[in-house]
């Protein structure tokens, strides 16, 4: 086995540029994947986040290029800003004595200064599907000479509704270009496309966690999608949290919700994936020494996150794929410590916690939320159970002079203690105990007459009125529809990219003529209104209002 990156036949400025940031051994991907691409190799990657993918797949391209090149060499197709960034500072760093230039290209930022600095000549681009294709419509971005394509994280391209794009930029490459798919799951879809592209690929898969993971307690409970901080707060109540991981679905998701504990008394600090790396290990030395106790982050914000003392996992946003939901949960319950998962799922969502208790073969088992009679007697006990040990170790030489002080001015003593006791609670006033809407549950008698009972037996049939959107979402109109040409894949593709939410958390398509309605979860409407300057199907542009 493969012992040190010398042994791989990089070249050396690369081998120094590794050591000097720290990598000393290659990881399993990487000494699986970097010797098949040296070789010219198409390559399939499986293996989850956190592994070293990137580092697999950079550094024999850094190693096949010729800095200065005129024309694009080597292309990096990622699904999310925050990778696409990552990827490229990575990129950077690894090549940066061989002066290789990359540009990181994505959609949200001006188009003036990507194409300004395309013209001045760029070895390696990296970039979101819709930027990319963007500019080679404005034909700024010339593939022709591009030798490698990356197409990394695959799997959550799918997902957001990028297939057609991606297929439209390979087009756009060369035939005999070498092709590098990174995923972390391999559905169908995936694989007909490293069909079509790749050229008698190499297989490369890391073993996963272990599906089921024993030191771990996992619980979920049933929430509407609006009260899910109220949900997670009154668990930050009760549970014996040392230190916890919120998982999201977005970085903007991640910076509200830690704003929002902040301010109700849960301090809480965000891991987005466009910190700078030193900034980043400054919250994560942080996080090590328990000076912060909560984390919130994406998926690819977490990666390469090691830390063992994590007492919960919590899945805020439950996440699409079962075995993301094992490497969430594999966060916690580590060097022989016990470990607890939380996940809050939506009435909607329960056909994937299904499909996630199918794969781990274990049953999740779904819990009541505490009550707010439950939320006040565990305050009083904590409360109780502080001063019962500032009492027995007897430090309270000072404050007994200040209440003698009291008793002789005529207070009551039992007033005095609880006069104190109101002011040592007074920071619950930050801890509102926030309402929850109860699930309305189906009865058994509904469910039989949906299926057919007697016409004097049915109740009435609360229909939902013909376009409203279901609870927590909200109805958006675009301003194109089946005469222009419009498809579902349009719509997903366009708001998930310029809209920076991701595309499996968009609700019903209903293309009409001249307009199409979509429906948004609640949270991401203002996120999808202020970005709609930019959405364009089929070079159109596209107004988005409130249906």
């Amino acid at each position: 086995m493969t012992t040190a990156f010398s042994q791989l036949g990089l070249h050396p400025e690369l081998v120094q540029a590794v050591e000097v940031l720290g990598f000393t051994t290659p990881t399993p991907i990487q000494s699986a994947m970097i010797p098949l691409m040296l070789e010219g190799h198409d390559v399939i990657g499986q293996a989850q986040t956190g592994t070293g993918k990137t580092a697999a797949f950079a550094l024999p391209i850094l190693h096949r290029l010729e800095p200065g090149a005129s024309a694009v060499q080597s292309l990096v197709l990622a699904p999310t800003r925050e990778l696409a960034v990552q990827v490229a500072k990575a990129m950077h760093d690894f090549g940066r004595e061989r002066g290789v230039r990359v540009l990181p290209v994505y959609g949200g930022e001006p188009y003036g200064r990507q194409i300004s600095r395309l013209s001045k000549g760029v070895d390696v681009v990296v970039g979101t599907p819709g930027r990319l294709l963007d500019l080679i419509q404005r034909e700024v971005l010339d593939l022709s000479a591009v030798a490698t394509v990356v197409l990394d994280e695959a799997d959550e391209m799918l997902s957001m509704g990028f297939i057609e794009d991606i297929e439209a930029i390979l087009s756009a490459t060369p035939a005999e270009r070498q092709t590098a798919l990174l995923s972390a799951t391999l559905p169908l879809e995936i694989r007909r496309l490293a069909d079509r592209y790749l050229r008698q690929p190499q297989s490369v898969a890391i073993e996963r966690e272990q599906v089921t993971v024993s030191a771990t307690e996992q619980r979920h409970y049933l929430v509407y999608e609006a009260d899910k901080l109220a949900a997670l707060t009154r668990l930050f109540e009760v549970e014996p949290i040392t230190s916890a991981l919120i998982f999201v679905r977005t970085r903007a998701g991640a910076g509200e919700l830690a704003a929002e504990l902040s301010t109700r008394g849960f301090p809480a600090e965000a891991l987005s994936g466009e910190l700078e790396q030193e900034e980043r290990e400054r919250v994560m030395n942080r996080f090590r020494r328990n000076l912060i106790k909560v984390l919130v982050a994406t998926d690819v914000a977490a990666r390469g996150l090691d830390i063992d003392h994590i007492s919960h996992v919590f899945n805020f946003d439950l996440p699409e794929d079962a075995e993301v939901y094992v490497h969430r949960v594999g966060r916690t319950g580590r060097a022989g410590k016990t470990g607890t998962a939380l996940s809050l799922v939506t009435p909607n969502e329960r056909w994937r916690l299904g499909r996630i208790e199918g794969f781990i073969k274990t049953s999740i088992v779904r819990a009541a939320l505490p009550t707010s009679e439950e939320i006040h007697a565990r305050r009083n006990a904590n409360l109780l159970e502080r001063v019962a040990d500032v009492l027995s170790h007897g430090r309270v030489g000072q404050e007994r002079a200040l209440a003698a002080t009291l008793v002789d001015a005529g207070y009551d003593p039992v007033e005095i203690a609880a006069a104190a006791l109101r002011l040592a609670r007074g920071g619950e006033s930050q801890r509102p105990i926030l309402p929850v809407t109860e699930i309305q549950e189906r009865r058994p008698q509904q469910a039989r007459d949906r299926r057919g009972g007697r016409p004097s037996e049915r109740q009435p049939r609360q229909r939902r009125p013909r376009g409203a959107p279901e609870q927590g979402m909200v109805s958006l109109s675009l301003s194109k529809g089946k005469v222009h040409g419009v498809r579902p894949a349009d719509v997903v593709s366009t708001i998930a990219h310029h809209a920076n939410i991701p595309g499996h958390a968009i609700g019903r398509i209903h293309i009409q003529e001249h307009h199409t309605l979509v429906d948004v979860p609640e949270q991401f409407v203002a996120q999808v209104l202020a970005r709609s300057a930019n959405f364009r199907i089929h070079r159109q542009t596209i107004d988005v209002v409130r249906a």
